[in-house]
């Protein structure tokens, strides 16, 4: 009986999945995303159908579910797309700063003038571009493979919405919530060099990976103490300063249009990340709200940072739920923000959930035995027999 609730609450998913998939086709004025809407919705549809065979044997149909929507929502698209030359915007900056990297030793355009001729992220992400083919191929793959390496990969959270739709259209920020997980399973795991090495990677990519730093700061702090979190963090900023500070000093000018000035609004060009989440609604329709949203943004920032010194997190578990919780205020309060942002604390939050015992252990000191005076074989006149009173305590 319970077999059967679960599957009737899985097809229930799925076809909650595709009426969602459908229904960004008829919103979206995005070409990739109607396209991975037709694809994804009718992978979810055939998933929802297949789930539905409640009594047949457990292993197979969760084979034949998962496999129909991996392949409907994220494979099929992704060829689609990738062989008509269909993606997103970013799919092209990526590939732009890759190039210009090569040619003019930066990843930055020196004097932007439209959307497309500004690059956002970090100047780690432009090794991507670098790469032959499909920039979305190695985004991905760098995403599945940091969930691999962390031995979080569940074939069903490439599955969600959230995920597939950017596989399939851009995929920039999926390497980047890939390294923060493996990141924070390695300072559970009481590596600090090693966490250190990857979350400074991910740092190099794009800001959204920099509250990862003091939140596994914080962990290797209460359970490895002083020292391992000063290698940690020595090792951190090391690794994402040699990526960024260069190309900050040699372009100083460049730098600051693209990566800074234009996420945050201060240029001519107005960003396309505008969809109508609280700190966007804000910021457009409440009188006051360009300053009201980033208060917000502000004060939640600071409780967390209040948190992790009231109460650190002492487990990789902890860690990501307290990162998921984090970011999904941050995602939820910015005034410039997409959907596509809440991919954040959705994977983290799934980590959190999901995460290996093995991965989240907790060191919890073992107390003290008194030593027993060894006994003979004849037993004393007189024995004392401890009261039940004095056994308890």
């Amino acid at each position: 009986m319970r077999h059967i609730q679960c599957v009737r609450h899985e097809r229930y998913a799925w076809a909650g999945c595709a009426v969602v998939a459908l229904g960004l086709t008829l919103v979206s004025d995005l070409e990739p995303h109607r396209v991975w809407g037709v694809v994804a919705g009718a992978g979810y549809a055939v998933a929802a159908v297949l789930a539905c065979g409640a009594r047949s044997r457990p292993a197979s149909r969760a084979v034949a579910v998962v496999g129909a929507v991996v392949v409907g929502a994220v494979v099929v698209p992704l060829v689609s797309l990738a062989t008509a030359g269909l993606g997103q915007l970013e799919v092209t900056v990526v590939e732009r700063s890759g190039q210009s990297l090569l040619t003019n030793g930066s990843p930055y355009v020196a004097d932007p003038a439209v959307v497309a001729d500004f690059n956002p992220y970090l100047p780690g992400m432009a090794l991507f571009g670098v790469l032959p083919g499909d920039v979305r191929w190695w985004l991905g793959g760098a995403f599945v493979a940091a969930l691999a390496a962390a031995g979080l990969y569940r074939a069903r959270l490439l599955a969600c919405p959230l995920v597939a739709l950017p596989l399939a259209v851009s995929g920039v920020d999926l390497p980047v919530v890939g390294l923060m997980c493996l990141g924070v399973v390695l300072a559970g795991q009481g590596r600090p060099g090693r966490a250190g090495l990857v979350l400074g990677a991910a740092a190099a990519l794009k800001w959204t990976a920099w509250p990862a730093l003091p939140v596994a700061l914080a962990l290797i702090a209460v359970r490895r103490g002083g020292r391992p979190a000063l290698w940690y963090a020595a090792v951190a900023l090391s690794t994402a300063t040699a990526a960024v500070l260069p190309f900050a000093l040699a372009g100083s000018s460049a730098f600051y249009r693209s990566v800074i000035a234009f996420p945050l609004g201060l240029t001519d060009t107005a960003s396309p990340a505008a969809s109508p989440l609280p700190g966007h609604l804000l910021a457009t329709y409440v009188p006051g709200g360009r300053v009201i949203a980033p208060a917000l943004l502000a004060v939640s920032a600071l409780l967390i940072a209040v948190s992790l010194v009231v109460r650190p997190p002492t487990t990789a578990r902890a860690a990501a739920a307290r990162l998921a919780l984090g970011l999904g205020l941050a995602m939820t309060l910015m005034p410039a923000t997409r959907f596509g942002y809440l991919v954040y604390p959705l994977v983290l939050g799934a980590v959190a959930y999901r995460m290996p015992q093995r991965g989240d252990t907790t060191v919890t000191p073992i107390a003290p035995v008194t030593p027993i005076a060894p006994t003979t074989s004849i037993a004393p006149v007189n024995p004392v027999v401890p009261s039940r009173k004095k056994a308890l305590i």
